[in-house]
């Protein structure tokens, strides 16, 4: 994982109230590290009396790559080029800022979690996002006529403040079914396949192969080789009044259309159709198999090796110890 203080060159759209509407940052530069783009860090920070800068003289940045050089040559006239730079984990000031922290989730110099996101929600716009870039909400109608009027394709993929992850970046080593279906700050490590109907919001995702076929809400991570079932579904911390972190171990598996409240450790297995939340009553077996006691699905929050089933009889929700163990398909998720 990467620190603080950086800087991010990014290429800004402007929309035609002046406002800025995204920011896709190419490459990051960071303090007293050693790698491609963080040679740049002293010549980029000088150029900046704030920590959002505008560079009107792209060679001022000194970059010798050809090729990112080719990038932020000639934009066309709704972009710009942008520094923003981040010395603390703050709350988010600006909109440019905000991009920035969704992409260094995304790029996994970060890990969900760890950064600051306040403000988050506050500081991007909704907009459309289309096949032409996003396009101010003020603006869409006029947009559409034209498109309309000179035969031009304009595909409105969706109104909302996140775009997806798939316009700015690419995870090495991963499959995505769908990719509206997972938002930019989204961190999926290699080995990870997002099916169809799955779905990854930001500052959340996989820490190793898994199969995602459910939703992984915000916040929430999954461990390597854990399956999320189709339908299923893990409480996020952005609704409900749920102010506890979910996580899902390694070797775990959530059975179609089953509900997740709790965090999991290593090694469980939550039944088809069983939703768990923090204070689901359940009854505890011991290493007998033999009825314990009758507690909060909370005091099992981060147990190894449990089974969650409910009882077909009695509908009781009960917590054995697994017997199984769950293995991802090797041929898979070699992505």
């Amino acid at each position: 994982m990467k620190n603080f203080p950086l800087i991010g060159l990014g290429i800004a759209t402007k929309g035609s109230s002046g406002n800025t509407l995204d920011t896709f940052f190419p490459c990051i530069s960071f303090k007293n590290i050693e790698d491609e783009f963080s040679q740049y860090y002293e010549i980029w920070d000088s150029l900046m009396s704030e920590n959002v800068a505008e560079i009107k003289d792209a060679a001022s940045l000194n970059i010798q790559d050809e090729g990112l050089n080719t990038a932020i040559s000639n934009l066309n006239e709704n972009k710009i080029i942008v520094l923003c730079r981040i010395i603390e984990n703050q709350p988010i000031q600006t909109i440019e800022e905000a991009y920035l922290k969704l992409h260094l989730i995304s790029y996994k110099y970060f890990a969900p979690n760890s950064l600051n996101l306040e403000n988050l929600f506050d500081s991007l716009l909704n907009v459309a996002w289309t096949n032409q870039g996003p396009i101010e909400l003020g603006d869409i109608d006029k947009r559409i006529l034209s498109a309309q009027k000179n035969n031009q394709s304009l595909e409105i993929k969706s109104v909302d403040k996140f775009p997806c992850l798939t316009d700015y970046i690419i995870p090495p080593g991963v499959r995505i079914g769908d990719a509206s279906r997972v938002r930019l700050g989204a961190y999926l490590s290699e080995g990870t396949t997002v099916m169809h109907e799955g779905f990854v919001n930001f500052n959340a995702g996989t820490l190793g192969p898994a199969m995602i076929e459910g939703r992984i809400s915000a916040g929430v991570v999954i461990g390597k080789n854990s399956d999320l079932g189709g339908g299923c579904s893990t409480m996020g911390t952005l609704s409900g009044g749920n102010d506890i972190k979910i996580s899902i171990g390694e070797n775990c598996l959530l059975g179609a259309n089953s509900g997740l409240g709790i965090p999991l450790g290593d090694n469980c297995i939550i039944e088809a159709g069983l939703y768990i939340t923090g204070g689901s009553k359940i009854t505890k077996y011991n290493s007998n198999n033999e009825p314990e006691s009758v507690i909060k699905a909370s005091e099992l929050a981060g147990c190894n090796n449990l089974l969650f089933i409910r009882n077909s009889q009695t509908g009781a929700i009960e917590a054995k110890i697994n017997p199984k163990s769950v293995e991802l398909n090797e041929e898979l998720h070699k992505n």
